[in-house]
């Protein structure tokens, strides 16, 4: 995952004004006590980001991806 297609998800499935807020502001223990956008600034994955904020918000795994079918889960742990 991208930076950018972080974002658009991130738009698309908390809205633009809320999900930025979330990225500003939503501390994640997962990522070490910081928020999402502290992390991606850290050199985390993008994937790895969404994937913790979609856990802490309870996402489910069918709207994790958005509209966009070309884009898919990720492969089982």
């Amino acid at each position: 995952m991208r930076y950018r297609e972080f974002d658009e998800l991130v738009d698309e499935v908390f809205g633009p004004a809320y999900g930025r807020a979330l990225v500003r502001e939503q501390v994640l223990p997962r990522l070490d006590n910081r928020t999402p956008a502290e992390a991606l600034e850290a050199g985390l994955e993008p994937r790895d980001v969404w994937h913790a904020l979609c856990d802490a918000l309870d996402v489910p795994d069918a709207l994790r991806w958005g509209s966009d079918h070309r884009r898919q889960a990720p492969p089982p742990r």
